[in-house]
């Protein structure tokens, strides 16, 4: 059963979550401040980190980048910071995704379960695909540029490797959304695609990643599998 470390301090959000994931069949750690979730994180294992960011000791900012360091745990941000400049500050430390309140139980379930799916599939895949300088090690779940390992979140990689997957054709925003995020377009902020194509852009530092306007969007640029 995978493991779930769920940290929110509204005691009866973090309940009705808690409720929801284990009829979902996870297991599921509660903590209410920064400081439990930490010593969760010492004594655990986790597949997955759900974390609010206002928290009464602390920003989960913080926490989310101590959990993108060791790598070996994927995690989402779920609050109700909700601007862009907000969005891109979560992901800028790594996240895998970033819910804002309301949400959906349903749709949080959906995003979960997405999330998992490719966590489970992630040692299953193989193979390396090179475009110019630009190196993905599929087994690894790595990218590089001239050598050098490119700090990607896990959705940044995902959707790089989805691009290449169809270079030389558009793929459109809710392909994006249905293959990535698994979930209705609807449901997702709209800024999402948008946040993530341009982190991905600047963390690559190409301009192989066009805008379609109205389309989607398209890579230019020529894919090898090895």
């Amino acid at each position: 059963m995978q493991k779930i470390l769920l940290l929110e301090d509204d005691r009866n959000l973090n309940r009705g979550i808690t409720l929801t994931l284990q009829k979902a069949g996870y297991a599921v750690t509660s903590a209410f401040t920064l400081a439990e979730a930490g010593e969760c994180l010492k004594r655990e294992e986790f597949s997955l980190l759900i974390c609010d960011i206002t928290l009464p000791d602390g920003s989960g900012l913080e926490l989310g980048r101590k959990v993108r360091k060791r790598g070996d745990t994927y995690f989402i941000y779920l609050t109700a910071l909700d601007s862009e400049a907000d969005m891109v500050n979560g992901y800028d430390t790594g996240a895998d995704d970033y819910i804002t309140k309301p949400f959906s139980l349903m749709v949080l379930v959906s995003k979960v379960n997405a999330l998992m799916r490719r966590i489970d599939s992630a040692d299953e895949s193989g193979g390396i695909l090179t475009c110019g300088e630009i190196e993905v090690n599929c087994r690894e779940m790595k990218v590089y540029q001239r050598g050098q390992e490119v700090p990607l979140s896990k959705k940044e990689l995902q959707l790089l490797v989805y691009l290449w997957e169809n270079a030389g054709q558009i793929v459109s925003r809710e392909s994006i959304l249905g293959h990535i995020w698994d979930v209705d377009g609807q449901f997702v902020d709209e800024n999402t695609v948008t946040v993530n194509i341009s982190r991905l852009k600047n963390k690559l530092g190409t301009d192989e990643i066009s805008n379609v306007r109205g389309l989607g969007y398209l890579w230019t640029g020529t894919v090898v599998r090895k």
